[in-house]
């Protein structure tokens, strides 16, 4: 096996963000390097950590999950943006595809679903 996938998350749930970082955290394929709570931290986090793939919530403070990923392909293009949402309607969803996430997932899949969409973003396979 390789180096371990790089990871950070923006998910504004404390509980739900320190949920997933525990369940991938146990992962030997991947490597939870920051995590924050609000979009606007997502590009200096991505700065000071270089995560290979950005795991996104779609509804955050400050800045919603298009904005974010926005701002972070801007300013890190070969960062991949897979967005993690519990409501987002088909617009919504477009719009994410649109600012240059790699997949949309809804919070209650599978956290193989999830793990297996992360891997492949990070593989630059979409």
């Amino acid at each position: 096996m390789g180096r371990p996938i790089r990871i950070l998350l923006v998910e504004d749930n404390q509980v739900f963000r320190e949920a997933l970082e525990l369940l991938l955290g146990m992962r030997a394929d991947i490597e939870i390097v920051a995590s924050v709570g609000d979009g606007s931290e997502a590009v200096a986090a991505c700065d000071k950590h270089e995560p290979q793939v950005v795991l996104m919530d779609y509804r955050l403070p400050m800045m919603d999950g298009v904005q974010t990923t926005v701002a972070v392909k801007a300013a890190h293009p070969e960062i991949a943006v897979v967005c993690l949402t519990a409501s987002a309607n088909s617009r919504e969803i477009e719009a994410l595809y649109e600012a240059g996430a790699t997949a949309c997932l809804t919070k209650d899949q599978e956290l193989d679903d999830i793990v297996d969409a992360v891997k492949r973003a990070a593989n630059g396979l979409g």
